[in-house]
């Protein structure tokens, strides 16, 4: 980029169990917070992204937070939305078309469930292509269950190192007081829990929960100014796949596999030389896929790949630091979470889980069933 880019502001709404607050809200508390941990007001934002909530989003959402923005996006790819926005929201400020990005996101997933508001059913009244997945009961979950089945059968990946992944990013969030899970637990454990979709039990599975999240990322010249030390956008990359099963090439791969080479080039890094991996973890086998197409190890190896406890903080490879979608907090998009802790642990500010000597990170959403991809670079110095 010929004018740097940087994430001066990041921070979550009340996350976990919020049953008396409307998703608008959490959006106004994380959006607010983020901006008061840039030092900067809602008058310094010029640009807004914001997906998932509002009859014109993010035009609803702005004018519920009271900005007027003249630059704004409400890309809507999933999971991944938030990665994909960054890598827009960088490219506005480099051309001068945005000088101060606020992307933020808010859900109440868990207590609209719990109150009937909503159905967990993704294929309910689904028109078009993604139609014709329904009847055969292809759910979010077995779609999953699919492509973790595929890996095993090819590369005799087990279902222990699935449950592994588990077990780590409970670890992890035992480390953070925040996380909506931190008693420990086993491999026996995760096998042991209800069978959801063969061979995935619930604790494979992310949570339900509610929550918010925000960044503010500005330019160069700008962030000198700011109180924080900014986290630099080093490099982005973002893909697409599919949304019905029988147009997905290869059950094996993740559109990552695309958007991470991407990414990387354009940092000029490569996966040896990141401390700590944020990557979207809805179901234990999209881990696994996404080490293998981002090039943290070679396609099929990534069983034996997490299997030491890499993943832990203390690890080899600390990934998913605050206990990730299946322990510490998922409202249903969860990318904006990964870009939130990426900023906190490479500004040093996560207390115990804190990965020592962080200076680069990798953040990888994925949006839908492997349907996108996006990959974020952060590093400071």
């Amino acid at each position: 980029m010929a004018r740097r880019v940087a994430i001066v502001g990041a921070a979550l709404s009340d996350c976990g169990r919020v049953d008396t607050r409307s998703p608008f809200e959490l959006h106004y508390q994380a959006a607010s917070r983020a901006i008061a941990d840039a030092g900067l007001t809602k008058a310094d934002v010029d640009g807004f992204g914001s997906n998932g909530m509002g009859l014109l989003a993010p035009v609803e959402v702005a004018e519920y937070l009271g900005l007027r923005p003249t630059w704004a996006d409400g890309t809507g790819v999933g999971g991944s939305t938030w990665e994909f926005m960054v890598e827009h929201a960088a490219a506005a400020i480099e051309s001068g078309h945005a000088e101060v990005v606020l992307l933020v996101y808010g859900s109440t997933t868990r207590a609209d469930l719990k109150a009937g508001r909503r159905s967990a059913n993704l294929s309910f009244g689904a028109r078009g292509p993604v139609q014709f997945d329904a009847p055969f009961g292809h759910t979010l979950i077995a779609k999953y269950a699919m492509a973790a089945r595929r890996h095993m059968h090819e590369f005799g990946t087990t279902v222990e190192q699935l449950a592994e992944i588990a077990v780590s990013s409970r670890y992890n969030a035992s480390l953070n007081p925040d996380a909506y899970y931190r008693d420990p637990i086993t491999v026996d454990d995760v096998q042991g829990s209800r069978m959801m979709a063969d061979p995935l039990t619930k604790l494979h599975c992310c949570i339900r929960s509610d929550g918010g999240g925000a960044v503010v990322l500005t330019s160069e010249e700008r962030a000198r100014d700011l109180p924080k030390p900014p986290v630099w956008v080093l490099g982005t990359g973002e893909a697409t796949s599919h949304t019905t099963m029988s147009e997905w090439e290869d059950f094996t791969e993740s559109p990552a596999a695309r958007s991470g080479r991407l990414a990387f080039g354009r940092a000029g890094v490569s996966p040896a030389d990141i401390d700590v991996c944020q990557l979207y973890d809805a179901f234990t086998p999209m881990v696994l896929l996404t080490f293998e197409a981002l090039g943290f190890c070679a396609k099929g190896e990534g069983g034996p790949f997490v299997e030491d406890g890499r993943m832990r903080v203390g690890g080899a490879l600390p990934t998913n630091t605050d206990g990730g979608g299946l322990s510490a907090c998922h409202p249903g998009m969860r990318g904006m979470f990964l870009l939130v802790e990426a900023v906190k642990q490479l500004r040093g500010e996560c207390g115990e889980r804190q990965v020592a000597g962080a200076e680069l990170a990798c953040v990888n959403g994925t949006g839908g069933w492997f349907s996108s991809a996006g990959t974020c670079i952060l590093g400071v110095g």
